[in-house]
């Protein structure tokens, strides 16, 4: 059995934080979130519905995003995944733009329907793999998902947590602020502080990540891998026996 790499740590915790969801839906260009709601299905013997608009095997909408928001709107779906450009110390995430708006620095893919299932759906989990200042900042340039709301605003939905591939962390939505909870193979609290660019509180005890157990590794590199290349073949391709 060789190691277990640090997209394959990711997808196993992804699939803890799914936990006791009975839908989770997968957007575009997610492909370990997609694993990790396989993963999750897997887990719990087909229990868990899996919506992934990649995928024509794990998608029953007609109509793509428009059906899946509607599901969102609906209280339907339990989980979702989001990234961003930018992602800041309150959650908001950027995904539009760096520097001025008429002239960007950088730009980024947009926010789609980013803000709307930020506020529908009860548990979001924010996931970039990369960990760095870059993408951690103080401040995003550009709020196109708000990570909370002001008390008089109706939101069910909101993060519940971030994953990098340095450290997990949980979100507190009264103190606005992430805690870290667990540092990956390699890391220290030290090192993930320096490689973010804003303030975060820390559990009492930051643990190690616990990575996936034999069996769950050989899920992942084999009958999820499998199922992901559906939808995602160059990938599939990095892991073994598929």
């Amino acid at each position: 059995m060789s190691a277990c790499r640090t997209d394959e740590l990711c997808v196993a915790v992804l699939a803890r934080l799914i936990g006791d969801a009975s839908h989770v839906a997968v957007g575009n260009a997610s492909p370990i979130p997609g694993m990790a709601a396989l993963l999750a299905q897997s887990g719990s013997g087909g229990r868990v519905r899996v919506s992934m608009l990649n995928s024509r095997r794990h998608n029953a909408f007609t109509d793509g995003g428009r059906e899946l928001f509607d599901c969102a709107g609906q209280g339907r779906i339990d989980v979702f995944f989001l990234g961003g450009g930018e992602i800041d110390g309150e959650a908001n995430l950027n995904l539009v733009s760096v520097g001025d708006p008429e002239r960007p620095e950088v730009r980024f893919p947009g926010s789609f329907g980013s803000a709307y299932l930020y506020f529908t759906v009860p548990r979001v989990i924010l996931f970039r793999e990369e960990h760095s200042p870059r993408v951690l900042v103080p401040k995003v340039s550009f709020v196109s998902a708000p990570g909370t709301s002001p008390d008089n605003v109706y939101r069910p939905g909101g993060p519940a947590a971030l994953l990098t591939g340095k450290a997990l962390f949980s979100f507190n939505k009264n103190k606005k602020q992430f805690r870290l909870e667990s540092v990956h193979p390699g890391e220290t609290v030290d090192t993930v502080r320096q490689a973010t660019g804003f303030e975060f509180d820390t559990a009492d005890e930051v643990t190690n990540t616990p990575g996936p157990d034999p069996e769950t590794l050989d899920l992942i590199r084999g009958p999820v891998a499998r199922e992901i290349g559906e939808a995602y073949p160059q990938y599939a391709a990095r892991f073994v026996r598929i």
